[in-house]
């Protein structure tokens, strides 16, 4: 049997990793990447806002669910940083179960961070899909400016 080894097995990787990125350099791809990134770049500052203010909601409930917690469950939620594996999951709707509260007070709260984790991921969403559609506009403009000349 013939082995490759591991230079040529890296260097076949490396070709086609160089493939994949030349079929995204195809003509309706690139300009669709270009309308992504001048979207992002547009509107990065309204982005980074949602951002700060994601941290912060982990930061807060983290601590809330912490306080409330903590004596139930100190396996779970026996300090902030682990009440943060919790915070994350919820806030990103992403749910695991693995860790959940068990007091009235912190069910409650854990069902309001998740109705606040849906717009936490809805608020970059539609910043987002709101500057693409706006970059996607602008070049329609410019070609039916470009044709009418």
């Amino acid at each position: 049997m013939v082995s490759l080894g591991a230079v040529n097995a890296f260097a076949l990787r490396l070709l086609k990793l160089i493939r994949l990125l030349r079929l995204a350099r195809l003509g309706r791809f690139s300009n669709a990447i270009g309308d992504l990134y001048s979207a992002v770049r547009g509107r990065r500052y309204e982005l980074t806002v949602s951002l700060m203010v994601a941290v912060a909601l982990l930061i807060v409930t983290s601590s809330v669910i912490y306080v409330l917690e903590a004596s139930h469950q100190p396996e779970a939620f026996g300090s902030i940083p682990r009440a943060l594996w919790w915070s994350v999951a919820t806030l990103t709707t992403v749910g695991y179960g693995d860790v959940t509260p068990v007091t009235a007070a912190g069910q409650l709260f854990a069902g309001l961070t998740a109705i606040v984790g849906i717009g936490m991921i809805a608020m970059p969403t539609g910043i987002l899909a709101a500057a693409f559609s706006d970059a996607m506009q602008k070049r329609r403009e410019q070609a039916e400016g470009n044709d009418n000349e």
